[in-house]
């Protein structure tokens, strides 16, 4: 039987920058998903939020002159202001810097040592701070972290509390196993898969307090605070209410997680092995985003290319925004955006596609007194591909009715044509169109919604541009 309910969560975004292209991305897929989810009658938790704690954020603030808390709240608001900016629909926004949350961190911490996966133990090692992990040889590029190359590694050697990642290796690789589309694209299951098979390595899960004080403080143990990955991850069952909840929890339990390749590590397997060594089950599957490029450069403060949603809204409005953002392409593959290339696909299939197949025929209709009230379904094929979560394919199915749509009446030109006849074409023509906007609501909900209801009405009246022509 089809389950009822349907968990998702994007990762938690460092608060050391404000939303870029990249973050919209996984945020807007994650939304879409939760959308078409609850078209589907599921009741759905859409969960998102901010990653406010490590040593990433502590120097952040310190560079600032902030204290580290007023520099999380700061950046914590520019996050949770792509609700309304992106028109999101997630309904918990949990912050890492949260009470509960850091409680629900120490209890998880207790039940891994209670199980006899953290010990102390003393170690040197390369430690990249843009990414906030160890680094070993085989990680590097000519001495430095190929994603922060402009960063120093350090060579931490001090005690602290370890996780025993290192137990985990053949349970891991069952997991993949056992569910061969647990990560998607399945490049990134093999990927993760060689990578276990190498061996696993015990990772750090503590910091020294004195040297950095920003962080969830490790249960009796007041010099020590967590790393902030094992306090972060742990946000997935937090939000649900774990422990203390453990009706919701079960209710909704397992996730389906959405992150950047450069959290694939991260999130498919110390956290899986996270969730082993605390007897929890694991998560339902990890849908993994490849990275964006601007002009074929890499977003970066320093070359000023970094594209924000708030531009993007700007000039494209909030639903041309969430077509351009999706019809970037499907999970796992690298995407390279330019300004020039937005402006042509918003172009060619918002204002000269959906846009003018919408204005063309609400004016044949006006002229007519034309209307048509049907209720549309999900197609079958449209819901496979929702389904798998190939989310720029199944925009791309929509894109073909209109395409199909505007070819029909380019063939049977009504505006020629009078009385059943003309009639007759328009009808269908309507009818495609609430098609077209029935399974637009995911994407582009507000569009949707403007379709469904001008299409619906007793007299169709002429239509203002959905998709204005770009100045």
């Amino acid at each position: 039987m089809p389950s009822k309910t349907f968990y998702l969560s994007t990762t938690l975004p460092y608060v050391n920058a404000a939303p870029h292209i990249g973050f919209a991305l996984e945020i807007v897929a994650a939304d879409v998903i939760a959308r078409y989810q609850r078209l589907l009658g599921k009741e759905v938790i859409f969960n998102t939020g901010t990653d406010e704690h490590g040593q990433k954020i502590y120097q952040e603030a310190l560079k600032n002159n902030q204290d580290p808390q007023a520099y999380s709240d700061e950046y914590a608001v520019k996050f949770d202001d792509l609700k309304n900016e992106l028109n999101l629909s997630y309904d918990h926004f949990i912050r890492t810097t949260d009470p509960d949350h850091q409680a629900v961190a120490q209890e998880f911490w207790r039940r891994c040592d209670t199980n006899g996966y953290i010990y102390k133990s003393k170690y040197k090692n390369k430690y990249c701070v843009g990414c906030e992990l160890e680094k070993t040889d085989s990680d590097l590029e000519n001495g430095k972290c190929p994603l922060h190359p402009n960063r120093e590694l350090e060579i931490r050697e001090e005690e602290n509390y370890f996780f025993k990642f290192s137990a985990f290796q053949k349970q891991l690789l069952d997991l993949y196993k056992k569910n061969p589309k647990f990560i998607k694209p399945t490049s990134k299951q093999k990927e993760i898969t060689n990578f276990i098979k190498q061996g696993l390595k015990d990772f750090s899960v503590s910091r020294l307090k004195e040297k950095m004080p920003w962080g969830v403080p490790v249960p009796n143990d007041p010099d020590h605070v967590m790393y902030v990955w094992f306090d972060a991850l742990v946000n997935y069952i937090s939000t649900l209410g774990w422990p203390k909840d453990q009706e919701n929890f079960k209710k909704f339990w397992p996730v389906v997680q959405l992150a950047g390749k450069d959290n694939l590590r991260q999130q498919s397997a110390m956290w899986q092995a996270m969730l082993m060594a605390a007897d929890l089950p694991n998560s339902k599957q990890i849908l993994i985003n490849g990275f964006i490029g601007v002009d074929g450069q890499k977003m970066s403060k320093s070359l000023g290319n970094v594209i924000a949603p708030s531009e993007l809204v700007e000039r494209y409005s909030v639903d041309g925004a969430r077509y351009l953002i999706i019809n970037l392409g499907p999970f796992g593959e690298d995407m390279d955006v330019s300004w020039k290339k937005f402006d042509t696909v918003y172009t060619a299939d918002l204002a000269n596609g959906l846009g003018n197949l919408c204005s063309r025929v609400a004016k044949l209709c006006e002229k007519n007194g034309i209307s048509v009230n049907e209720e549309s379904s999900l197609n079958t094929e449209f819901n496979k591909l929702m389904d798998n979560y190939d989310l720029s394919d199944g925009l791309n199915w929509i894109a073909s009715i209109v395409a199909g749509t505007d070819k029909y009446l380019s063939e049977t030109q009504p505006w020629k044509k009078e009385g059943n006849e003309q009639k007759e074409i328009l009808t269908k023509a309507i009818q495609k169109i609430q098609i077209i906007a029935y399974h637009l609501q995911p994407f582009m909900p507000e569009t949707a919604d403007t379709i469904l209801n001008h299409f619906s009405q007793l007299k169709i009246t002429a239509l203002t541009p959905l998709f204005p022509r770009l100045t």
